[in-house]
């Protein structure tokens, strides 16, 4: 009984300096953490409802029902932004808002990072996705080169860089998208979103309960 409740108290201090140390690592580096683990101070819903969103056991998550955007009180312009995400059954569809206005719309009048179980999502729904609809794609618009997504119940980790008119997506590890929206300005009547130089960040509520953490930014 005495060695287990030594281990468990070992445990909880190694958590702890693991947690400041990680604290102190992100600091150093420049970032900003945009989730605080307890509840949803900072956020606010467009397009659905509150209810639709929650934290669990220090997650961010969504059920995936009628929840719209989550986005941030705080607008930003240039900046990294790194966030870990994953489905919880097959079929999972959601997304990342790039300098997005106060709006449910993300998707035309911000920018929008698709995220999706591209391995499941056909099957589930029986519904063909456009190649601007996989993972890592600026949605609508520029697709991704390749889809290193992992499936349900695992982690996966995306990197978000926007630069001036460069928009750069990394995912788990692999760069899938690097796109000038200079190149794209034919669509810009479809997608104002594509002309925008700062705005809000956020997630998504679209199909299905998806789990997010580790979500921090750093302005450049």
């Amino acid at each position: 009984m005495c060695r287990m409740f030594i281990s468990l108290t070992l445990v909880g201090v190694l958590g702890f300096f693991s947690i400041a140390w990680s604290a102190d690592k992100d600091k150093e580096e420049g970032f900003q953490p945009l989730f605080n683990g307890k509840d949803l101070q900072g956020w606010k819903t467009y397009g659905g409802k509150m209810d639709a969103w929650g934290v669990d056991k220090g997650l961010l998550f969504t059920t995936g029902k009628g929840g719209g955007w989550l986005l941030t009180d705080k607008e930003f312009g240039d900046y990294q932004m790194q966030l870990e995400y994953r489905w919880e059954k097959p079929g999972g569809n959601s997304g990342v808002a790039v300098r997005a206005p106060l709006t449910g719309e993300v998707s035309t009048k911000g920018i929008e990072i698709q995220l999706i179980d591209d391995a499941g999502y056909e099957k589930v729904h029986n519904y063909k996705l456009k190649p601007t609809q996989h993972t890592g794609s600026v949605y609508g618009v520029v697709p991704p080169s390749k889809l290193p997504g992992k499936g349900p119940g695992e982690w996966n980790e995306m990197r978000i860089v926007a630069k001036g008119r460069k928009i750069t997506v990394e995912l788990n590890g692999e760069i899938v998208t690097d796109a000038n929206l200079d190149d794209h300005k034919d669509q810009a009547k479809a997608h104002p979103g594509l002309l925008r130089t700062r705005g809000h960040v956020g997630v998504q509520s679209h199909g299905g309960r998806v789990e997010f953490r580790n979500l921090r930014i750093k302005p450049l």
